[in-house]
């Protein structure tokens, strides 16, 4: 037994295809923003091209001058995607076409233009919400489109850190949409660019972020994966599968391998790589096995001092933090998330490919190789208290 009703499919169905709801009060608010708006015209304007993911668009790590309206344009892609090896197809709602979105930096004082599209090839009405954003339920109450629709929002980034921004179109939608896809992070850094706890600068010379997502994929009765022909004949198995809260998948970067193999991120011995890793839906607990968190903002905000030299990090649902390493030894790491079950049988891991010429054999050495055991090794262990 299905467990909505066929009613709320129905008011669903309508909203995915179009009928927005009323929304006369924030009408109003509009009004009474677009009165009141500061005259930003003598600020500099900047118009950055998004990179996808793990991938990030260039920018300063310490400001230039005073504050600037930094424009981005993203559109809605609304795509059927592959989610593993096996082949698992889902229908997937992206911000610019990747899972997560790309992530966009400025720095503390500026303002966020984002111009929102959502072409007249989509089915599904979508909006955007910023936790970075104040006001406006972060932005998404102003920017509810339908296909063949853009809008453009501007807000002033108040606050130094790392920030979830996903889809919230209201109701049972609000999950769904996150889960298939539609969530991505802003990156606010100070103006005067990182510090740790004395004051001191730090610096990257390499940024990676990471968006980590649950899917839930519906099964038939012989438990193999189903695939639908759209968006709105899955949407009810679908809801069922996610009122189990048990993933199918958890993945870094919209699928299982996104992140390995010829895929894998890249550094050098010597370099600093800041990871960004955001969750918007549930907690995660960022690994980086053979290496460490030297500098760790686990709740993202980069006026708190950083954590050092941890082991793993706590990402909370709905966020995203950010970690400083500086690679010490060449090889291939694997950068997980800690919950081993979620990394190793659902998906959630990366591989980051270190050059370097040298090993250290101070950091970590064999004295003895691999070989039989010898006849004088002890194999005795102390007797219990």
């Amino acid at each position: 037994m299905k467990s909505i009703t066929a009613a709320l499919l129905a008011a669903v169905a309508a909203f995915c295809l179009g009928a927005a709801p009323a929304r006369a009060d924030v009408t109003q608010l509009v009004g009474r923003t677009l009165q009141q708006a500061p005259d930003l015209a003598s600020l500099p304007h900047q118009k950055v091209k998004l990179k996808r993911p793990p991938f990030v668009h260039e920018h300063e790590q310490v400001a230039k001058g005073g504050p600037r309206v930094v424009q981005f344009t993203l559109p809605i892609v609304e795509k059927e995607v592959v989610i593993d090896g096996e082949g698992t197809r889902m229908h997937a709602m992206t911000f610019g076409g990747s899972i997560p979105g790309p992530l966009m930096v400025v720095h503390e004082g500026d303002y966020v233009e984002l111009t929102l599209v959502n072409p007249a090839t989509n089915t599904m009405v979508h909006n955007i919400d910023f936790h970075a954003a104040t006001g406006a339920m972060g932005g998404g109450d102003l920017t509810v489109i339908a296909p063949g629709q853009e809008v453009t929002l501007r807000w002033k980034a108040t606050r130094a850190g790392t920030f979830v921004y996903h889809c919230a179109p209201g109701g049972p939608m609000t999950p769904w949409h996150v889960v298939a896809g539609m969530q991505g992070a802003v990156m606010v850094l100070p103006r005067d660019g990182l510090k740790d706890a004395d004051g001191k600068p730090l610096h990257y010379d390499r940024a990676y972020y990471i968006g980590e997502t649950e899917f839930y994929i519906p099964r038939d009765a012989k438990g193999k994966f189903r695939h639908y022909g759209s968006h709105t004949e899955g949407m009810a198995d679908t809801l069922d599968a996610m009122r189990t809260l048990t993933p199918t998948h958890v993945v870094f970067n919209g699928a299982v391998g996104a992140l390995t193999g010829d895929k894998a991120l890249t550094s050098k011995v010597g370099e600093t790589v800041l990871l960004v890793h955001s969750q918007a839906n549930r907690d995660s607990r960022p690994h980086l096995i053979g290496g460490h968190g030297d500098y760790v903002w686990e709740d993202g905000k980069f006026n708190n001092p950083p954590h050092r030299d941890l082991e793993t990090w706590f990402i909370r649902g709905g966020s995203a933090g950010a970690a400083l390493y500086t690679f010490r030894q060449p090889g291939t790491y694997v950068y997980l998330n800690h919950n081993l079950i979620e990394a190793i049988l659902l998906g959630a891991a990366a591989q980051i490919k270190v050059e370097g010429e040298q090993w250290n054999h101070d950091l970590m050495t064999t004295p003895a190789p691999v070989g039989a055991i010898k006849p004088t090794t002890d194999l005795s262990l102390p007797a219990a208290n």
